[in-house]
């Protein structure tokens, strides 16, 4: 199958990329090897050609999950992986990015993938330790080398994005972008337009809750929902009613609120590309089938009105919340 396309850097993607850490960490318990690999070649079969992972998804499963299943189709689409966030013995997790652990985790990611090339290379995190300068330095030699194709950013602000910028030209910036969690839109988005820079939008079904996945704070204890201020006790029983007039606009448009979504998202900017994770084949067809859903500008004003200033709850946990740096929205919650 073919989907409509967007570009990330020198990269002409589908509209719709595949995010790879539901198949094997983060929501409760995984699916099994196999079908991991089965719901990869789907996403291929279904013309998703953008997969993103990253060191830490699985402590390093998610990574050799695709060299195991979907490498031998690497032709077939753009490879995005992530470093900064790792796990070098395989056990503790570390935020470090300094040079000599991103040119570390590096050469580990290419030994698990099977390949001596990744396309597109994020910092996972920022590094407070480490000026975001020496970093974006560390992959500028790495594709240099030849080891890597492009650069890009995760879960940093409009200041660090411009700093990154000036070192080595960064092909896309990923962040938390949905009709709930609206915070690229204070400043990240306008600097990626200026600099020419592609967007992926990670989380835009809201980890389920824009998705009929969440109905109530039952998680399980490796869900890292349980984390999450938004997702639990008084806050999601208030966001559930929210959720609740998005999910009957989805219907009356003939649409499943995951489709809603991600609509939304993709007729925000055609330099956005969302990647939703699943870890279920119907699931994942069900978000590819939005790629072809263009909304009105009227529809797309209904469901921002849903949420405008509505959602209770901080999107991450105060110790989490340290380790990014993305702008806040006026008035948002901390804890």
């Amino acid at each position: 199958m073919t989907l409509p396309t967007r570009t990330l850097g020198p990269f002409t993607v589908s509209a719709i990329g595949l995010g790879c850490m539901n198949i094997c960490h983060a929501y409760g318990t995984p699916p099994s090897d196999e079908e991991a690999g089965a719901l990869l070649n789907r996403a291929l079969d279904l013309g998703v050609t953008f997969l993103d992972t990253a060191a830490i998804y699985g402590l390093g499963q998610s990574e050799r999950l695709i060299q195991r299943y979907a490498m031998r189709r690497k032709a077939e689409f753009t490879l995005a992986s992530k470093c900064v966030m790792d796990a070098p013995d395989g056990k503790t997790r570390v935020l470090d990015g300094s040079p000599e652990a991103i040119t570390a985790t590096l050469d580990r990611a290419l030994a698990r993938l099977g390949t001596d090339h990744i396309d597109l290379y994020y910092l996972h995190r920022p590094d407070r330790n480490v000026a975001v300068e020496e970093s974006v330095g560390a992959l500028a030699r790495a594709v240099e080398a030849g080891k890597i194709g492009a650069i890009g950013l995760s879960e940093m602000g409009a200041g660090l994005i411009r700093r990154a910028h000036a070192v080595h030209p960064i092909a896309a910036v990923q962040s938390e972008y949905s009709p709930m969690v609206r915070n690229p839109e204070v400043a990240v988005l306008d600097a990626c337009r200026e600099l020419g820079i592609g967007f992926v939008a990670f989380s835009p079904v809201a980890r389920g809750m824009l998705a009929r996945g969440v109905r109530d704070d039952r998680w399980d204890k490796h869900d890292i929902r349980t984390t999450m201020p938004r997702f639990n006790g008084e806050n999601l029983a208030h966001n559930l009613a929210v959720v609740a007039k998005f999910e009957a606009l989805a219907a009356d448009l003939g649409h499943t609120p995951a489709q809603l979504a991600l609509a939304w998202v993709l007729a925000k900017d055609e330099i956005i590309v969302p990647i939703p994770g699943t870890r279920r084949i119907a699931h994942l067809e069900e978000d590819v089938a939005a790629a072809t859903i263009a909304l009105t500008p009227d529809t797309v004003a209904a469901v921002e009105a849903i949420f405008a200033g509505t959602i209770r709850g901080a999107r991450y946990a105060a110790f989490a919340q340290a380790t990014v740096d993305t702008e806040l929205l006026p008035g948002e919650e901390l804890a």
